[in-house]
């Protein structure tokens, strides 16, 4: 892949540390490479923003768009390494603003600045970086590249403090500057770019969220990688490891798909092991409480309102809490819809990942290495129907496409009804309200032959149909519609879905 970037100046900070992906050009983000074209070859300054889920290629994004064309970059310290040397070495008291500033210290030597001093304070770091800039400028396009931000933020380092000094007083005039800032800790990117009114509000020029790969793109990553795989297993890998090219990258050619697994999970010293507590760390100020907040909603599929979700983890409910659920949901871990019939928000766990963790890994002892055999047993079919339904969500647009509504305003929502004494319960995980006067019902079944109808399940989504009809204004009808792996089998019951969504449509 060529990419052409005309000379001319940019600042970039970024946040993930991509490793081992070095080998191969870069898969999918046409949108996003192209954004930063554009961006890069502009005439003026620029501050981009970019974030999204740890380990989805942010910075390797970066690293192959302006492959050649960075002038400085540096990347914060893991808070998870300085943590846990504060925690050992009491008695040393490790100064952790002192070692972030040591490294940012590091990284204007290797880019350049004579030896000097190290900075006594992010105010004085940002201004040796201008003074170096300032000495490399040939009236050519500069970027700089700043990976983990928010790592950089340590307690009562008055970083946000100077980087608004750098950018506002010195960046935000230089004509061949372009500033991108990037990390995987998405409360802080939007506490302090989008939802607050500090200096940095409204300052940025452009935004990126950068999301998990599709099922198309995860297709060509295991191409690129000579992994031969059905999409049927291309698949269930997604509702593995949810398109997360960082856990891709251990599939090795020659593997299958249930190898793969039980390499990245069950064997000893397995590739992902301890992934879960590792993920919600390095990004999380208070990990615990946002792994508690993932696991109670993993205790429903449809997800649970705000008020249900304080209930269950017992934490206080204030703005502290909205912040972490927000977080969430901009970190791909979470999806926030409004049920079909209204009333208060819900959040449902949607990252493929941890559910996947939460449900064959969390709390189990070691498991023999070949513990995952793909049709072993009743939890794992039980599993793949609430993995693929949330493959279907996240596939939303691809669904859209197959029916043909790509231009038609749509909302996306679930039904969940709790059955009485009178009236049996009804859930319904995908419903499709279109501004064209029709309701597409969704069905999701993961099979692994054409789904059939028979006489039970044709009366039970006759049924729903009717309750769902009921709702509805009378100009508004319902379509059954069902999203399968290898489409429907034709018979006397068949009839009753309007539309069907396969795989295949899926890739596409």
């Amino acid at each position: 892949m060529s990419l052409y970037l005309s000379p001319e100046s940019a600042i970039i900070c970024c946040g993930d540390r991509y490793d081992g992906i070095l080998y191969m050009e870069i898969i999918g983000r046409k949108q996003e490479i192209k954004e930063l074209n554009e961006l890069y070859n502009s005439e003026k300054a620029e501050f981009v923003v970019i974030y999204g889920r740890r380990r989805v290629g942010k910075t390797f994004l970066v690293d192959e768009s302006l492959e050649g064309k960075i002038t400085f970059r540096h990347a914060g310290l893991s808070p998870v390494e300085t943590e846990s040397k504060k925690d050992k070495e009491d008695k040393q008291k490790v100064n952790v603003l002192k070692m972030q500033l040591k490294h940012f210290y590091l990284s204007l030597l290797k880019h350049g600045m004579k030896k000097s001093h190290q900075p006594k304070s992010w105010l004085e770091a940002f201004y040796m970086l201008s003074e170096l800039l300032e000495s490399l400028d040939d009236g050519k396009r500069q970027v700089v590249f700043l990976d983990e931000l928010p790592w950089m933020d340590t307690p009562r380092s008055f970083f946000v403090t100077a980087f608004e000094g750098f950018w506002n007083t010195w960046g935000c005039h230089r004509k061949n500057l372009m500033l991108v800032v990037c990390g995987s800790a998405a409360s802080w990117m939007l506490d302090n770019f989008f939802d607050n009114h500090g200096g940095l509000y409204g300052r940025t020029t452009h935004e990126i969220h950068l999301h998990p790969f599709s099922l198309k793109e995860c297709e060509e990553f295991y191409k690129g990688r000579g992994v031969k795989w059905s999409r049927y297993d291309i698949a269930q890998s997604y509702m593995v490891m949810g398109g997360i090219p960082y856990y891709m990258n251990y599939v090795q050619k020659g593997m299958s798909l249930d190898e793969a697994v039980n390499s990245l999970f069950f064997e000893q010293r397995a590739r992902l092991d301890g992934e879960y507590d590792r993920l919600f760390a390095s990004i999380f100020s208070k990990p615990e409480e946002m792994k508690s907040i993932i696991e109670a909603m993993s205790r429903r599929h449809s997800g649970w309102t705000r008020k249900e979700l304080i209930d269950m983890t017992g934490m206080p409910k204030n703005g502290a809490f909205s912040k972490m659920v927000k977080s969430l949901v901009a970190s791909d871990f979470a999806t926030k819809y409004v049920p079909f019939e209204g009333g208060d928000e819900h959040y449902k766990l949607s990252d493929p990942f941890c559910w996947f963790w939460l449900h064959f890994v969390k709390g189990k002892k070691r498991l023999y290495a070949d513990f995952w055999k793909g049709d072993a047993s009743q939890t794992v079919v039980s599993w793949r129907g609430i993995a693929f339904e949330e493959l279907c969500w996240c596939h939303w647009r691809e669904i859209k496409r197959a029916l043909g509504i790509e231009g038609v305003v749509t909302e996306m929502s679930a039904w969940t009804r709790r059955g009485d004494d009178q009236t049996d319960g009804l859930q319904i995980d995908l419903l499709l309200k279109r501004n064209d006067h029709i309701v597409n019902m969704c069905e999701m079944k993961f099979y692994n032959e054409e789904f059939s109808v028979d006489k039970s399940y044709h009366k039970t989504l006759v049924h729903r149909e009717n309750l769902l009809q009921k709702k509805l204004p009378k100009r508004m009808v319902v379509h059954s519609t069902l999203v399968t792996t290898e489409g429907l089998r034709y018979n006397e019951y068949s009839g009753i879905f309007q539309k069907v969504v396969t795989l295949d449509d899926l890739f596409e």
